[in-house]
C-alpha cells in the first residue's frame, strides 16, 4: 500500500512541476462568420486584416479566395462542394494566397485546379508548390521567338506557323475542329522534348474523357499534365483552373524546357468570371461582363513567352481556344483575345460542312511572329502558296455561277483545287516535316498538274512514302540549314516527280 501511494505521490509531484513549468502562449487569430452562401460564393464578416486574394478556409476543408475586400463584409469564392456550409459557420484565415503543388510527378496526370487526382492513379507527388496567380516575365528577361513549334499539320506550319513562345489563338463555331487542332499539335511533340499542359474549363466529363483517351493511345500522356475543371464544378475552379496550368507550365520552363499550354476553351472562362462577378453584386458592362475581363486573360497570356538563354532558354507557347456564334469573330471576348495574342487560327464552318478538314480559314488567319520562326524550307516553297490559295478560294466563288472563265482563270482554280486536296488532313494524324516540305515543293513545281482531282490523295500518299526514303543528311537539313539548297530542292523534285508518275500512270 505504501508503494503505491509514494508512485501516485510522485505522479503527481511531476505534474505539478510540469504545470508550473508551462508558460500559455497567446496568439491571435481571426475567425469570421459565413453571412449568406450562394452559388458558388460566400459572403464573411469578421474578417478585418484579410488580403486580397488571401486563401480562406470553411468547415468540411472547403477553400475559398477573398476577392471582394469590403470595409464590413468580404465576398469569397469557393473552390469545394458547399452544399454544407450555411449562415453563421466559422471560417479562418490561412495567411497565404491559392498555390498548386509543380513539379515532375504532374507528367501523365489528370488533376484539378487545386492539385487532387482526378485519374485513380493515387496521390501526386511533388515536392514544391507555386502560387498560381504569377507576374509575367519582365520584356528584358526575354527572348525573340526564333524557333519553331512544328503542330504536324500541313496548313498551319506552311500557312500560319507558330514559334516557341508565341499565343496563337483558336477560334471558330462550336464542333469545328478546334481542340482536334490544338490536340494534333501535342500529340507532333512526341520525341521533341517537349512538355504539354491541355487545361479543360467547365468541359463536359465525357469530353474530357474522350481527349484524355485520344492522347494516351498516341502515347502523348508521358510527357502531358491534364488540368481539368468539369461543368458541373463550381466556377470558382473554372475561374481558377487556366492560372493553375500555367503555374504548373512555368516550372518547366524556369527549368529551361520548352512547354506547350492549351486552354480549351477561355470562353467558359469568360462565362464564369462573368458569373461570379455577378453574383458578387460587381457592376457589369458590355455583354454583362464585368470591367476587368479583358485583364483576366491578358495578364494569363503575357505569362507565356521565350527566356532568355542565361535564365534557361525555355519557353512556354500557349494555344487558347474561343468559341464564337454565328461566325461573329467581332463579339467582344473573340475581339479581346485577338488584341491579347500574337495571331489567330480561324475555323469555318462552310469550309467543315463542305469536309475541307482542318477547316481552316486562310484568309482570316494570320501569325504575327511564327514567320520569323519558321524553317527557311518552309519559306522557300510556301511562300507564294497562301496569295495562289487565297485568289482560287475567290474565283472559286464566281466559278459557281456558272460564268465564263478564261484559261488562266481556270488553271487558277485547277492549281487551287489541288493545293486544297494536299492541305486537307485527317484528325489525329500529323505530317513530319520532310513530307511536308516534298508535298509543299511537288505543289510550287506544278507536279500535281497532271494528277486527276479524284487521285490526288493517292498522290500525296506516294510523295510522303517517297519522302520518307530521303537520304539522312537532306533530311537533317531540312530542320536544321539557313538555306534551301539549289541540290537538296532538285533531289526530292526528283524523288517526287517519280512518286507522282507512277500514280499517273497507274491511273492512265
Amino acid at each position: 500500500m505504501s508503494t503505491l501511494l509514494a508512485i501516485y505521490d510522485n505522479a503527481f509531484s511531476q505534474i505539478a512541476e510540469s504545470r508550473e513549468a508551462f508558460t500559455p502562449e497567446l496568439s491571435l487569430r481571426e475567425i469570421g462568420t459565413i453571412t449568406n452562401v450562394a452559388t458558388g460564393i460566400a459572403k464573411v464578416s469578421g474578417l478585418p486584416n484579410v488580403g486580397f486574394e488571401e486563401l480562406v478556409r470553411f468547415p468540411g476543408d472547403v477553400y475559398g479566395i477573398a476577392f471582394n475586400v469590403d470595409e464590413h463584409e468580404i465576398g469569397v469564392v469557393l473552390l469545394g462542394d458547399y452544399s454544407r456550409l450555411h449562415a453563421g459557420d466559422e471560417v479562418w484565415r490561412t495567411g497565404r494566397v491559392m498555390d498548386v503543388a509543380v513539379g515532375e510527378g504532374l507528367l501523365g496526370r489528370v488533376v484539378d485546379p487545386l492539385g487532387r487526382p482526378l485519374d485513380g492513379n493515387g496521390v501526386v507527388h511533388c515536392n514544391e508548390r507555386l502560387p498560381i496567380e504569377r507576374p509575367a516575365p519582365p520584356i528584358m528577361d526575354r527572348a525573340p521567338v526564333t524557333v519553331p513549334l512544328q503542330t504536324g499539320i500541313k496548313v498551319i506550319d506552311a500557312l500560319i506557323p507558330i514559334g516557341r513562345g508565341q499565343r496563337e489563338l483558336i477560334l471558330g463555331d462550336r464542333r469545328t475542329g478546334k481542340t482536334a487542332i490544338a490536340l494534333d499539335t501535342m500529340i507532333n511533340q512526341r520525341g521533341q522534348n517537349t512538355v504539354c499542359v491541355y487545361c479543360a474549363i467547365g468541359q463536359r466529363a465525357s469530353a474530357v474523357a474522350k481527349a484524355v483517351a485520344v492522347l494516351k493511345e498516341n502515347d502523348a500522356m508521358e510527357y502531358t499534365v491534364v488540368v481539368v475543371s468539369e461543368g458541373n464544378d463550381p466556377p470558382g475552379l473554372a475561374y481558377i483552373a487556366p492560372y493553375a496550368a500555367t503555374s504548373i507550365a512555368e516550372y518547366f520552363m524556369e527549368k529551361g524546357r520548352d512547354v506547350l499550354i492549351v486552354y480549351d476553351d477561355l470562353t467558359q472562362h469568360a462565362r464564369a468570371y462573368r458569373e461570379l462577378s455577378l453574383l458578387l453584386r460587381r457592376p457589369p458592362g458590355r455583354e454583362a461582363f464585368p470591367g476587368d475581363i479583358f485583364y483576366i486573360h491578358s495578364r494569363l497570356l503575357e505569362r507565356s513567352t521565350h527566356l532568355r538563354e542565361d535564365l534557361g532558354g525555355g519557353s512556354l507557347t500557349a494555344l487558347p481556344i474561343i468559341e464564337t456564334e454565328a461566325q461573329d469573330i467581332s463579339a467582344y471576348i473573340p475581339t479581346n483575345l485577338i488584341s491579347i495574342t500574337d495571331g489567330q487560327i480561324y475555323l469555318s464552318p462552310s469550309l467543315f460542312e463542305l469536309g475541307v478538314l482542318p477547316a481552316v480559314d486562310v484568309g482570316k488567319s494570320v501569325s504575327r511572329v511564327g514567320g520569323k520562326a519558321q524553317r527557311a524550307t518552309y519559306r522557300s516553297v510556301a511562300g507564294d502558296l497562301k496569295l495562289a490559295y487565297a485568289q482560287f478560294q475567290e474565283l472559286e466563288t464566281f466559278a459557281r455561277f456558272g460564268a465564263r472563265l478564261d484559261d488562266s482563270t481556270r488553271a487558277i482554280i485547277a492549281n487551287g483545287q489541288r493545293i486544297r486536296s494536299c492541305l486537307k488532313q485527317p484528325e489525329f494524324s500529323p505530317v513530319s516535316v520532310p513530307s511536308q516540305i516534298a508535298i509543299l515543293l511537288a505543289l510550287s513545281e506544278g507536279l500535281f498538274d497532271d494528277v486527276p482531282i479524284e487521285k490526288m490523295p493517292e498522290a500525296e500518299q506516294g510523295v510522303k512514302d517517297a519522302a520518307a526514303n530521303l537520304p539522312p543528311a537532306i533530311r537533317d537539313r531540312l530542320d536544321t540549314a539557313r538555306k534551301f539548297s539549289d541540290e537538296d530542292q532538285q533531289a526530292i523534285v526528283e524523288l517526287t516527280r517519280r512518286a507522282i508518275a507512277s500514280v499517273v500512270k497507274g491511273s492512265s
